[in-house]
């Protein structure tokens, strides 16, 4: 079965639409932490996408106007300054920024799918070294559902792929989150119960924008897109 590899990145700007923006006119300094977007994502993403994607999708908005990770459901689906809106403005957001990203990702995915070949998705993120106090203890944090076999083969292969370029570096499985809080990937695979493998990718802040780790996670994923190759 052909493979197709799909990468995505969910966080990677920290812009408000014009539209939007007396919503935030207090929010210039939070936008630029992690709260408005995930550091150093975007250019990791943008390396991703050149090198190994049949597929690529990017939003550069803040998560601060709409969370693009969380389901229509979720309680932090809006930010604190977007959850009291009017529900006519946050349907507005919804149709014309949240729809659109995901609904172009998940038919992409289950186009491929229909024709017959399997995906790997790999949906690209950064964390805050620190939060509420608590130091991160790891570079890396590779995320799946353990119940997905395939997902967690996948998972312990490239942490064994990324320790052989970078011994030093600290990769943890479904840490700093768990694969299977709410995200688009786990949206994902309740969509697409087979030929899907969706992992969440999440790189330490401390090393945003850093070309060793952006070098060792692209030369890892080649490793194991060769070895899908082969085996296909």
């Amino acid at each position: 079965m052909k493979q197709k590899w799909v990468i995505t990145c969910e966080h990677g700007g920290n812009r408000i639409p014009a539209a939007y923006a007396s919503f935030f006119s207090d929010a210039e300094a939070v936008l630029k932490t992690h709260r408005g977007y995930d550091l150093g994502a975007l250019e990791l993403y943008q390396l991703m996408a050149r090198e190994l994607a049949d597929f690529a999708q990017f939003s550069q908005t803040s998560r601060l106007l709409v969370e693009l990770n969380r389901s229509l459901h979720h309680k932090n689906l809006f930010s604190s300054y977007t959850k009291g809106l009017q529900e006519t403005v946050r349907k507005e957001i919804i149709a014309g920024y949240y729809l659109p990203y995901r609904n172009l990702v998940e038919e992409k995915i289950s186009n491929y799918i229909s024709e017959g070949q399997s995906v790997t998705h790999i949906s690209v993120h950064s964390f805050t070294p620190e939060l509420d106090g608590e130091v991160r203890k790891a570079d890396i944090g590779l995320l799946f559902d353990p119940a997905r076999t395939g997902e967690k083969a996948f998972c312990e292969l490239w942490k064994k792929e990324l320790k052989a370029i970078m011994p030093q570096i600290v990769v943890r499985l479904n840490y700093p989150y768990k694969g299977k809080a709410d995200g688009f990937t786990t949206y994902l695979r309740k969509r697409f119960t087979e030929n899907y493998i969706g992992i969440e990718l999440e790189v330490n802040q401390k090393h945003a924008g850093s070309p060793d780790i952006q070098q060792a996670v692209s030369e890892s994923l080649k490793a194991l897109k060769a070895i899908g190759s082969h085996k296909a």
